[in-house]
């Protein structure tokens, strides 16, 4: 008995993945919705008050109100903005990533420090390169993902302009 429990607990330690290098973490709850305007403490919100209306789940060329895209964010949407200073490449390999999916925005934001940055409720990981093997695995660890409050709501059928 003692060797089958120390095979399993050998076995689990080699399946568990390592935690997601870099990413920050934060203790927002969800459903608080609020109109106008909301000034976030931090420069790009991995949660907190939002619009009740969310953005509409795409691919944006324009940057977003911070308070739509939040409430996707609650929804189990990854949003991932970059610096305008970007490469096109950079840009593009992002859309490659983002393809398909169902539960991401993607959209320039001026305001920000670092080239890009990936943002889930709750979760936020900067990036310097759009080829960086953690962009993957981000959308996969956090799209849909225990980390949201309102994991399966829609990501589309509400807002979706731009600033």
């Amino acid at each position: 008995m003692k060797r089958l429990v120390i095979a399993a607990l050998l076995l689990t330690a080699c399946n568990s993945e390592p935690a997601l290098d870099g990413v920050k973490t934060f203790d927002f709850k969800g459903g608080d919705h609020q109109l106008g305007r909301i000034d976030y403490p931090d420069p790009l919100p991995a949660g907190g008050p939002h619009n009740p209306a969310w953005q509409n789940c795409g691919i944006y060329t324009g940057e977003l109100h911070e308070e739509y895209a939040v409430h996707s964010l609650e929804h189990g949407a990854v949003w991932v903005t970059y610096n305008p200073t970007v490469t096109k490449a950079d840009v593009l390999l992002l859309q490659e990533a983002l393809a398909g999916r169902t539960h991401i925005l993607l959209s320039p934001r001026s305001e920000q420090a670092s080239p890009i940055v990936m943002t889930a409720w709750n979760a936020q990981l900067e990036l310097q390169k759009a080829d960086d093997p953690r962009v993957t695995k981000f959308i996969q660890t956090y799209e849909q993902a225990g980390t949201a409050p309102e994991i399966g709501a829609s990501c589309s059928g509400a807002y979706d302009e731009t600033q």
